[in-house]
């Protein structure tokens, strides 16, 4: 009998004390409801004003450099190689020897041809002397007109067979000039893929000079995006390994074409090179077709679930107090930390751009300007900080 009216208690005791917290909660629930002492309390967050921005049209491309002045160097005689005095990717002047073909038979021609130019001087000078002396004694009376005349025509034979060894002479000079191969210009040396004592003859490659101070850059671009290039105005960037523009040049080509392999029509722009790019070097390009102004929104302040992204933006709650609110928005070309905003908000809109991952859609918060703008300094993210929303998109 005891034992049954022990467990008869027990069970009372243990329904008062549930009776009490459940009492308990109601209370403190209700109270958080009426936004009394319990209430959760706003968010600090920073948000950013919607306004328009440039956004440019863009794509990105492979490319190549090609030097304005560039060219493949060819021996103009037949020969061996007797001397190199240059290395590759030496910087040459204009002028400066490189290599020298074996001249010694050429040598021997212009000595030859020195000497018969010496000779004809020689019959020249006697040639007019005696015209000179014929034509005194024709006046004289003492040498007939037939004699003065052949006299003149000797000085003429002369004359020209004097010329004819002198263009001779200048002839082998100018062959024996072609054995002493030079740089044509000022430029950096390529590969040199003789050596000495090799045979060589005017279809043979010695060497290359590349001229890399002004180049230009080629891309290959869609047939239906190369009407929207404007020469002059349409800007073609050279891109490094952090995609940022280390060039930026107008294009001054457009292919009329496109290439029969590829498809593609080539567009060129040039530019003086002073941050050491080098000739058939291959690049991340970046043309910009056109640049206009309209809404951006920053990349961390967007979040994704599958193919639909979202924002918070500061709202106005049923008591007046701001929430966050999470918003589907349709978003076009991402340059830089900005995407461009094409539809669900408007100018002007309050958009949250930190503290996302701690959020709720309809949570309290107390909104503050953001104090550094995106792109603008360190401690700025891109967008890598997107995150997906903390409640799995819900």
């Amino acid at each position: 009998m005891r034992r049954v009216w022990h467990g008869v208690w027990g069970a009372g005791l243990a329904a008062w004390l549930l009776a009490g917290c459940q009492g308990s909660g109601n209370k403190e629930g209700a109270q958080q409801a009426a936004g009394g002492p319990g209430a959760a309390k706003p968010l600090p967050v920073e948000v950013m004003e919607l306004k328009p921005g440039p956004v440019r049209d863009a794509s990105e491309y492979l490319g190549t450099l090609i030097s304005r002045r560039s060219i493949t160097l060819y021996p103009q005689v037949a020969g061996y190689i007797q001397r190199i005095q240059a290395r590759p990717g030496q910087q040459v002047k204009a002028g400066q020897v490189l290599l020298e073909v074996d001249p010694r038979r050429e040598r021997a021609g212009v000595r030859s041809a020195q000497a018969q130019r010496n000779s004809a001087e020689a019959q020249r000078r006697f040639a007019q002397s005696t015209r000179r002396r014929a034509e005194q004694l024709m006046k004289e009376g003492i040498m007939s007109r037939q004699d003065y005349e052949q006299a003149v025509a000797q000085a003429q034979t002369a004359e020209a067979s004097a010329r004819a060894a002198e263009a001779q002479l200048q002839a082998q000079q100018v062959e024996l000039g072609f054995h002493r191969v030079t740089a044509p210009f000022a430029g950096v040396l390529g590969d040199i893929p003789v050596k000495l004592g090799d045979y060589v003859t005017p279809q043979t490659e010695l060497t290359s000079v590349d001229q890399s101070r002004a180049l230009e850059v080629s891309v290959a671009v869609p047939p239906e995006r190369a009407s929207d290039i404007q020469t002059g105005s349409t800007r073609v960037e050279v891109l490094d390994d952090a995609g940022n523009p280390v060039v930026s040049a107008p294009a001054f080509f457009v292919a009329p074409t496109p290439d029969p392999r590829t498809q593609l029509v080539e567009v060129k722009a040039a530019f003086e090179n002073t941050m050491g790019l080098r000739a058939g070097q291959v690049v991340h390009t970046r043309v910009v077709y056109e640049t206009r102004e309209s809404l951006r929104v920053p990349t961390f302040a967007v979040t994704q679930q599958s193919s639909q992204f979202f924002a918070m933006v500061a709202a106005q709650g049923d008591g007046g107090t701001p929430v966050a609110q999470r918003r589907p928005v349709k978003l076009g070309e991402l340059e830089g930390n900005y995407y461009e905003l094409l539809d669900g908000l408007d100018a002007g809109t309050q958009v949250v751009v930190g503290s996302l991952q701690a959020l709720r859609d309809g949570q309290p918060i107390q909104p503050k300007p953001v104090q550094q703008l995106p792109g603008e300094g360190p401690g700025v993210g891109g967008a890598g900080d997107a995150g997906t929303a903390p409640d799995g998109g819900r």
